[in-house]
């Protein structure tokens, strides 16, 4: 197993806190130099929160670094990380981003990439599989998350 699979399979373990919470199944970690940092979920849900999604809490539960630090990580996720979460990775100068899969929902890997960001895409079936199942079981849900953003990320579900 790479360091990737495994990085990602404890995104993927967050996801699955932030379901069995009611939430919507993304993870993602914050490693720096093969070693995690951080690890954060989606908490738009439990939290009635409009910014946190799990890129956003990985990178805020890391607490502060200096800007050294930030350029040794790689933040994985378990989806493709929208254009506000895109936006962190680029203002904090995190140098890679590990996606787990962006079949279901592509964020702004473009944004990442014209910013010189790695993007690194799995397509790991764990990943697509729990959101899709998500997706499947709690469409009102889903939709009622996508409403809210309008056209900032592509929903393929």
């Amino acid at each position: 197993m790479t360091n990737d699979n495994y990085f990602i399979n404890l995104a993927i373990e967050e996801a699955k806190v932030s379901l069995r919470e009611g939430g919507l199944p993304i993870g993602a970690v914050l490693v720096k130099d093969n070693k995690v940092i951080s690890k954060g979920h989606n908490r738009l849900i439990q939290n009635n929160s409009v910014i946190l999604h799990a890129e956003m809490d990985a990178i805020e539960n890391a607490g502060p670094l200096t800007h050294e630090d930030y350029r040794k990580c790689t933040l994985y996720t378990t989806l493709s990380p929208c254009p506000m979460c895109s936006g962190a990775v680029v203002l904090y100068n995190i140098p890679k981003v590990v996606i787990g899969d962006n079949s279901t929902l592509m964020g702004a890997e473009e944004f990442l990439k014209a910013n010189d960001v790695e993007v690194v895409v799995l397509n790991d079936v764990n990943c697509k599989n729990l959101f899709e199942e998500f997706t499947r079981k709690n469409p009102e849900i889903w939709q009622k998350e996508l409403a809210k953003v309008g056209n900032s990320t592509e929903s393929k579900i």
